[in-house]
């Protein structure tokens, strides 16, 4: 049953297409093109602890290796205006007796020279009826919000609002690597809900600095 919940994510090399077989094809008893999912659980009240249910085995839905952030490669010049910037910022900030904040754009120049030079590892994703597992740290449904997808540095992404730090989860979706958007999102809809938040006021700033200020 979860090969064929696999097959269904992760997409059929012989049919591009979910959804019921062709009207020449109906007469096919089985239809491997329907994303199935688990059934429902039976709910059995424990025989010990009055007011509990027996617990539900975990049951794994699809697995997947996927780069741990999005990547592009920039220019020399995308390297330049960010030097140069930093430069002219802790400059202003030094005159002005603010030596502190110096280090923090030293350091914010270095963590984005870093994130654009080296390519991120490949890290193992799972789905399960508990939630979803990043390699082997757990994140229940329970401390999930929102879902949604967007774009990021080229690259189509999974976003997952979180309750508790980091805050978010970002799934880097591959065409053929990772499990398609439209699977993703049927399978999640069944227990989040599909909505972009609002810009935070940082993310706000840093969408005008990029309108105002191309690095590349």
């Amino acid at each position: 049953m979860f090969e064929k919940i696999k097959t269904a994510l992760f997409g059929n090399q012989t049919e591009e297409k979910l959804g019921p077989p062709p009207e020449s094809s109906q007469d096919q008893t089985i239809n491997s093109y329907d994303v199935r999912m688990p059934g429902q659980a039976n709910m059995e009240k424990s025989r010990i602890a009055p007011g509990f249910y027996r617990p539900i085995p975990e049951e794994t839905l699809v697995e997947w290796d996927a780069p741990a952030r999005p990547f592009k490669k920039h220019n020399r010049q995308f390297f330049s205006t960010v030097l140069i910037i930093a430069v002219l910022i802790s400059l202003i900030l030094f005159f002005a007796g603010q030596v502190l904040p110096v280090a923090v754009v030293i350091s914010v120049v270095f963590l984005i020279y870093v994130t654009a030079v080296i390519p991120p590892q490949n890290v193992h994703y799972k789905l399960t009826n508990y939630g979803i597992y990043v390699d082997k740290e757990a994140f229940s449904w329970l401390v999930m919000g929102r879902f949604w997808f967007d774009d990021k540095a080229g690259q189509r992404v999974l976003e997952i609002e979180l309750y508790k730090f980091p805050g978010r989860l970002t799934f880097v979706l591959i065409e053929g690597q990772t499990p398609r958007e439209k699977d993703l999102e049927g399978a999640l809809s069944e227990i989040l809900i599909k909505e972009k938040p609002q810009l935070t006021t940082y993310e706000k700033i840093a969408a005008w600095l990029k309108d105002k200020i191309p690095l590349e």
